[in-house]
């Protein structure tokens, strides 16, 4: 079954941004995933702001948010609803900038990052997690030659 998934661009970010299908492809196919649908959705510093105080109790923006749906691997749907990824575009942009990458980079691995996330990834539970989370970040922006 195919995957699916929307790009809610809510801040208005008017650059190309359509290899984040591929991104997002490559993701869920390197992790054999199939049926599953997600969304990611483009917001501004304030409303990211707002949601990791509300949902985090952090008071401060953050560059990506994953809202995952599925937390049980054993539920059986047509369909798996992996979730939200909700993305900052004035902090990516910022980013791009601080680490010296693209927007193109920066927003690759955001996405990237969260669909892990959902995927059950969660680089704070421990180093080794970290680790691993962040290898495949690194070889699935590497295999499309997303470098810098």
């Amino acid at each position: 079954m195919k995957n699916s998934f929307e790009i809610v661009n809510e801040y208005g970010y008017d650059k190309d941004y359509s290899y984040l299908n591929e991104v997002i492809n490559h993701t869920l196919d390197k992790l054999k995933v199939t049926g599953a649908h997600m969304d990611v959705i483009f917001i501004d510093d304030e409303k990211m702001h707002e949601m990791n105080k509300k949902y985090r109790n952090i008071d401060r923006t953050t560059d990506v948010l994953s809202f995952a749906l599925e937390d049980i691997d054993n539920i059986k749907l047509p369909v798996r609803e992996l979730g939200d990824v909700f993305v900052s575009i004035p902090k990516m942009k910022e980013q791009a900038i601080e680490y010296n990458h693209s927007e193109k980079r920066e927003l690759s691995f955001l996405v990237c990052h969260g669909l892990l996330h959902l995927l059950g990834f969660d680089h704070t539970r421990s180093k080794e997690e970290e680790i691993k989370q962040f290898g495949l970040q690194d070889e699935i922006l590497n295999d499309l030659d997303i470098i810098s």
